[in-house]
């Protein structure tokens, strides 16, 4: 007897919730996405984490995404997150271990890339230069090949690592050491 009153409950429980649909889902057309150094994913002990969103060309050019001369988010939504597990130098430039918004301001064949020490910023649109802890400028290539979606990834380099960034045909790639 307490087991059909338990299976009756339960199955009431189904019956009374909300039903939630596959159409009412939402999901985030610039999903969030990291890269981190060490890359392996049995190395535990990372120097340098990226978390950052990933948005799509979509027919899009890059130069009206991410226009020259302006300051962007590198990606969509919040802007990109940095965190140094131990002090680096991003180029030459000394960085304290810490967490840092990143931000990039393409001019033409050259990139800045800028450490800000503020935080949960949506996009650049309170990017104050105040607040820069590091630049460093940066040359672009341009390749044949179009990357659809925006990517960021690590290698490593002699004492540190270089971070690459793709989309569309831009490449960018940025150094830290340790």
């Amino acid at each position: 007897m307490k087991n059909v009153l338990m299976t009756a409950m339960v199955a009431l429980a189904f019956v009374a919730a909300p039903s939630l649909n596959a159409q009412d889902f939402k999901v985030d057309k610039s999903p969030m996405d990291q890269a981190a150094f060490p890359t392996s994913y049995k190395e535990a002990n990372k120097d340098i984490k990226v978390t950052y969103s990933r948005p799509q060309l979509k027919g899009r050019e890059l130069s009206k995404l991410a226009p020259e001369g302006k300051v962007w988010r590198l990606g969509a939504n919040e802007a990109v997150e940095v965190t140094l597990y131990k002090d680096m130098k991003l180029g030459t430039t000394p960085v304290k271990a810490g967490t840092y918004t990143m931000y990039a301001m393409p001019n033409g064949n050259e990139w800045t890339v800028i450490l800000s020490s503020d935080l949960n910023v949506w996009g650049s649109y309170f990017y104050k230069p105040e607040n820069d802890v590091a630049r460093i400028t940066v040359p672009v290539t341009m390749e044949d090949e179009s990357i659809e979606y925006f990517g960021m990834e690590f290698t490593p380099e002699d004492k540190g690592a270089h971070l690459h960034m793709a989309w569309g045909n831009a490449r960018v790639e940025v150094p830290f050491y340790n």
